[in-house]
């Protein structure tokens, strides 16, 4: 008996598991599925010699403006294969396949592709339709790896959920056999345009869930390994695509391991949760951290443009350096009732603060220059804030009045798209009129002159 069969027959002999523990186990394999499906995107798999980046990213910059779309409907598309795992007496079907492609994809969209010729070409991505042109994708070699082709795609996907199901009945091969040999089948055939990897994942749950066996993650820690073992695995069968979507359990070892492994893994911590022990990992904290971020993510829309270092530079030198100068020499009479004027001018990479190495000085009478040091451009890169403030204290002891200092703040704040000042907006390239300033130092003389008029004691 394998070590797989025993971790089973312990996790069967405690079913069912006490409500608190399954819902800490169910929690656990959400936040793992969730974490790591923040990068393991999936929609170029290559089984071979790919670049990493094509695996586990994206074609164009674009995608980043579907994360947290993406994250739902992965969770939506986590749901439906429970929920047909509960049916054990429903085959499994390309009308499902395609119906979960559309859930996680959500909508058409265009992607640009490099051609075998070295060109590129707009794709559009149909979601929940089988791809309509090839998605051969370049190798980190320099060669192509071929799919099935859009004409072969049909016929093969019906073979494969044929086989599929009548492999189920006959018990030949264990629920982590035929998840495996399912999971590298469908990607020879790479049957639609994106998110095959997704679905051959969710595939493979399906196929463990149906069986009693927790659900596992592919962690994209573990990348390097999980493109180990099936490059192995397309080492043992031909490269031509129809051959490899035919592949045997024997030639397809090196991911069965390897998927045993996860599964192993998952044993031991779902035994663990139904004995009350501990599953948390100590970077638990991290992990929701970054789903929190994922979901918290400004949707930015396509034509928007993204403020650059540049940007940041301009904001200053075309504008705020011209406010600064101005308002610096507007507020100048106000140190006749004040013992001290304290003015502080700073790029910093927090918001209207300064900590550690976060910021560096500014020269309101001066441009920022172009032969910025290492420790300033990395100010610059990340910079939330032009922080401009005032300070008068101390009374000067020729006047009769309260010591009630002025406090004047007049900053830029960044944003992704636009930078904002005084309560207003403004798109980067663009700056407040000669007017607007006027009427802001207009403004702040007024607070000034109240705020020493209220200081004035009584005689």
């Amino acid at each position: 008996m394998n070590k797989i069969d025993q971790l089973f027959l312990e996790w069967q002999s405690i079913q069912p598991l006490k409500e608190e523990y399954q819902q800490r186990l169910d929690q656990k394999f959400m936040l793992e599925f969730n974490y790591n499906s923040n990068h393991i995107e999936g929609n170029t798999l290559t089984y071979g010699q790919t670049e990493m980046l094509l695996m586990f990213g994206r074609s164009v910059d674009n995608a980043n403006m579907r994360d947290l779309e993406e994250m739902k409907a992965s969770n939506v598309g986590l749901k439906m294969v429970k929920e047909l795992a509960k049916d054990t007496e429903r085959p499994l079907s390309e009308n499902f396949i395609k119906t979960l492609h559309q859930t996680l994809l959500r909508e058409d969209y265009s992607v640009y592709r490099q051609q075998p010729d070295g060109s590129m070409k707009i794709c559009t991505i149909h979601a929940g339709q089988y791809k309509t042109v090839p998605n051969t994708v370049l190798t980190s070699t320099g060669k192509y790896f071929h799919y099935a082709s859009p004409e072969e795609t049909p016929a093969l996907m019906g073979d494969l959920l044929q086989w599929y199901n009548q492999m189920e009945l006959t018990g030949v091969l264990s629920p982590i056999e035929l998840a495996a040999l399912f999971h590298y089948r469908y990607i020879r055939i790479h049957p639609f345009d994106d998110g095959n990897g997704r679905i051959s994942r969710l595939i493979v749950n399906y196929i463990l869930a149906k069986h009693g066996y927790p659900m596992i993650v592919i962690k994209s820690a573990d990348k390097a390994n999980y493109l180990t073992a099936l490059n192995k695995s397309d080492l043992n069968i031909s490269k031509t695509p129809s051959i490899g979507a035919r592949a045997e359990i024997g030639q397809v070892r090196p991911f069965v391991e390897y998927l045993s492994k996860c599964l192993e893994e998952a044993l031991s911590i779902a035994i663990k949760a139904a004995h009350g022990e501990s599953i948390e990992d100590d970077d638990d904290f991290e992990k929701q951290l970054k789903i929190i971020e994922r979901n918290a993510r400004k949707k930015i829309p396509e034509y928007a443009h993204i403020a650059t270092p540049q940007d940041k530079v301009d904001v200053f030198n075309n504008f705020h350096r011209i406010l600064g100068d101005r308002l610096i020499s507007a507020l100048e009479p106000v140190r006749t009732f004040y013992n001290t004027m304290t003015v502080h001018y700073y790029m910093t990479k927090d918001r209207d603060a300064i900590n550690g190495n976060n910021w560096f000085s500014l020269d309101g009478h001066s441009p920022i220059s172009p032969n910025l040091t290492e420790a300033q451009l990395n100010v610059l890169n990340e910079a939330q804030c032009i922080m401009l403030h005032m300070y008068f204290k101390g009374i000067n002891a020729r006047y009769k009045m309260k010591d009630n200092p002025i406090n004047i703040r007049a900053n830029v704040y960044f944003d992704l798209t636009t930078y904002s000042f005084d309560g207003h907006s403004y798109p980067y390239g663009t700056y407040p009129t000669n007017s607007q300033i006027n009427d802001y130092i207009n403004k702040v003389k007024d607070t000034v002159l109240q705020k020493i008029q209220t200081s004035i004691e009584e005689p």
